[in-house]
């Protein structure tokens, strides 16, 4: 028996479900099967191939009262938020909706000598290795467009939420996507390195760890093989002065708690103008007070455990180093935090940037808060990170926000909202974060190739 993937989890410890990974002689078979299948694919009418993409999303969210609380088994997440299956369409459905402008020719011109265009060519077989923490919706940004845009794909999951893939797979075969065409793989990792550096997919898409995006550089290294990552965050929020208060204070807290921190634009540091720093600070204390801690299957829960344990560990030395530091933690430790995977949330102040909690990632329930008396700096301490994903920018001034917009390192500037993930914009970052950019017609454009025809007419 090969090496056996298992899910640990975090509501009790438990093996939840395990999977032995796929040898290589059975990867590489599979990888061949894509690429065999993916001619007749994008021969297929581009509207027949977004109707059984939006088919399979369907099929999903029948199965949304299985998937729920299969989710909150695996990786923690209160089965009172209902899932993932708003957004998981969402996204989807607005691929699907600028599909054919997107990938439409683009002509440059036709006289009586010339005909002119550049059409857009799926690169082939596309291979997503996604994440645990939103495991449907980050899965569908790329997997929806590329099946579009008439690639293959395979995907391969986070050992996490080991049951996703499969379902994936179950809901898009069941809508009539041939079984080579979306395929769900168990792999190793020295596997799926020796995929990628064997040229067995034509583009691959990760969004994890940093060094998980660097594995996958180096694996392709050579090969010419495009790679897209959206990898570590460390993302800001801005309070200014004008501010409104409670709204900000809201969707901040929010943003830095919700799924247990466990968010790709999660944010994990806030700059609150002087002015507004004691009673943003009062009403955040308020806030995380009121949270319920518990099992995620419990409907009272509010905040469940985090994924994992050793997730876990690591938000608590963070925190632990700060205060150690010099930092105020300002929740008491609740009744339900067993020193494993059920954290209680924090929020600190008298913070640096010297501490690791607010220059790593965190990827979990706290949040520092730093008081500032301008823009200049807020921008520099904003700025002052290895990551660039979002940042959320709080003003009544639209003009303000656009110029403080224009100089944070970052890949979305939001104003008065924070982690949200609009399809209609491109998804991407910069720095760590990563590179390439996923949905809107820019995630069409990264899914396929340029080419251009030059074609000149005999005239006489």
């Amino acid at each position: 028996m090969g090496q056996v993937l298992k899910c640990i989890s975090p509501v009790d410890g438990s093996v939840f479900a395990e999977r032995e990974v796929l040898s290589r002689e059975d990867a590489f078979a599979a990888a061949e099967r894509a690429r065999s299948a993916q001619a007749a694919w994008a021969a297929r009418p581009l509207q027949e191939r977004i109707d059984l993409v939006m088919a399979g999303v369907a099929a999903v969210g029948a199965m949304n009262d299985e998937i729920v609380p299969e989710l909150a088994h695996m990786m923690g997440r209160p089965v009172r938020y209902g899932g993932e299956f708003g957004g998981f369409n969402e996204r989807a459905g607005h691929m699907a909706q600028i599909a054919a402008e997107s990938l439409a020719d683009i002509e440059v011109g036709e006289d009586a000598s010339f005909k002119r265009y550049i059409k857009r060519i799926p690169h082939g077989v596309v291979f997503v290795v996604a994440p645990w923490n939103y495991p449907y919706m980050t899965a569908i940004n790329t997997v929806a467009p590329a099946l579009i845009a008439g690639n293959t794909v395979v995907l391969k999951h986070a050992t996490q939420t080991l049951l996703v893939g499969e379902r994936m797979a179950q809901a898009f075969h069941s809508a009539g996507i041939p079984e080579d065409v979306f395929q769900n793989v168990f792999l190793d990792h020295d596997t799926t390195s020796e995929l990628i550096a064997r040229k067995a997919f034509n583009f691959v898409n990760f969004t994890g760890s940093v060094g998980g995006g660097q594995a996958m550089e180096r694996a392709a290294a050579g090969t010419f093989t495009g790679v897209g990552t959206e990898l570590g965050g460390k993302d800001p929020g801005y309070v200014m002065e004008d501010a409104d208060l409670d709204a900000a204070v809201d969707t901040l807290i929010d943003g830095a708690m919700f799924n247990s921190g466990q968010c790709c634009c999660g944010i994990e540091r806030i700059y609150v103008h002087e002015s507004l720093f004691d009673a943003f600070l009062e009403k955040a204390i308020a806030i995380v007070k009121g949270y319920k801690l518990g099992n995620p299957l419990d409907a009272e829960t509010t905040i469940g455990p985090m994924a994992n344990v050793r997730f876990a560990s690591e938000v608590r030395s963070q925190i632990a180093k700060a205060v150690e530091a010099g930092a105020v933690a300002h929740i008491e430790t609740f009744a339900e935090d067993d020193g494993g995977a059920y954290l209680t949330p924090q929020i600190l102040t008298n913070v640096t940037h010297d501490m690791r909690v607010m220059r790593e990632e965190s990827f979990g329930p706290v949040v520092g808060i730093m008081k500032v008396s301008s823009d200049e700096e807020a921008i520099q301490l904003m700025n002052d990170s290895d990551f660039g994903l979002t940042a959320s920018l709080w003003t009544k001034d639209v003009a303000r926000a656009q110029a403080v917009g224009d100089q944070i390192e970052t890949g979305t500037v939001f104003m008065n909202r924070a982690d949200y993930l609009d399809p209609g914009l491109c998804w991407t970052g910069c720095k760590d974060t990563g590179r390439g950019g996923g949905l809107s017609v820019i995630g069409y454009h990264n899914l396929t190739r340029p080419k251009s025809y030059h074609l000149k007419k005999v005239t006489g």
